[in-house]
């Protein structure tokens, strides 16, 4: 990661484009997931995607379906966080 945010781009359901700022990546129980914030967005909140590949080897970025996985990333993330304002 450099010292700039990189920006990715996703395709919602609409086929519309919008660009986040990757703010973190962080590991949880070997897997690794993305902090996203939107780009020129009036919407602030950071999302978390998990990182994933398809059938061909290409990495993806996924929505997070299981609700107690997205609960533990989301308080991993918040303890960096805290961790971080206390340094």
């Amino acid at each position: 990661m450099t010292e700039e945010d990189e920006v990715v781009t996703l395709v919602d359901e609409e086929g519309e484009e919008h660009d986040f700022a990757v703010i973190d990546i962080i590991e949880v129980d070997g897997a690794e997931y993305a902090i996203l914030l939107p780009v020129d967005e009036e919407n602030n909140e950071a999302i978390i995607l998990k990182f994933d590949k398809d059938e061909e080897g290409n990495e993806l970025l996924v929505d997070i379906e299981d609700d107690e996985e997205w609960e533990k990333v989301s308080e991993a993330w918040e303890e960096m966080v805290a961790e971080e304002d206390v340094e």
